[in-house]
């Protein structure tokens, strides 16, 4: 089993030292560079404890050797495309974002800068957690089986105000939202 532990600190802008301190109880750089390169056991212990200091799944910190992982080939630059010096497992962002539950908002005709087909995966959270979503797009479930979807620009209390995306439209208030579900990933098919 190769382990993604690495790949995925780096992705996540971290140092061994940044990761070793986020472990919980904090360990040392250099127990974490030696899971990252096999040289020590990673039990699921450790599979436990590295992931929630990267907050992601522990099962993501692992893959088989015969799995074909997308690669990161190219950076487009200024000046165009250019080149990696060697390839890079590429991590999906939905398995970088953590706890809460992934959902999706499939686009069925145009709104803002969503095109008709594009499918916007969102995390729930929890509404204690609404700050976090200040200036993002989310969908927030309102009376009634509806939802309220937009950009989240106030946060008082229980209240939250959301902006639909589209000219013209005002502010939606919600009050009492049990989950706020906020934008992760955009696909969009070409």
């Amino acid at each position: 089993m190769i382990n993604r532990i690495r790949a995925i600190r780096k992705q996540k802008g971290m140092t061994l030292a940044d990761l070793a301190e986020a472990c919980d109880p904090p360990t040392t750089p250099q127990t974490v560079g030696r899971l990252e390169t096999g040289m020590r056991n990673l039990s699921l212990k450790w599979m436990e404890r590295i992931g929630a200091a990267l907050d992601v799944d522990p099962e993501t910190l692992v893959r088989s050797e015969r799995a074909d992982n997308p690669q990161i080939v190219a950076t487009l630059a200024k000046d165009g495309p250019e080149a990696l010096a060697s390839p890079r497992e590429a991590i999906l962002s939905t398995n970088l974002g953590g706890a809460g539950a992934l959902m999706v908002l499939e686009i069925n005709y145009p709104h803002g800068e969503y095109r008709q087909g594009d499918q916007l995966w969102l995390r729930q959270l929890a509404p204690d957690d609404a700050a976090r979503a200040i200036n993002r797009d989310v969908l927030v479930p309102k009376k009634g089986g509806r939802f309220a979807f937009g950009r989240l620009i106030d946060r008082q209390g229980d209240l939250l105000g959301i902006l639909p995306p589209g000219q013209g439209q005002k502010q939606d208030v919600i009050k009492d939202a049990p989950w706020i579900a906020v934008a992760e990933m955009l696909v969009r098919t070409l």
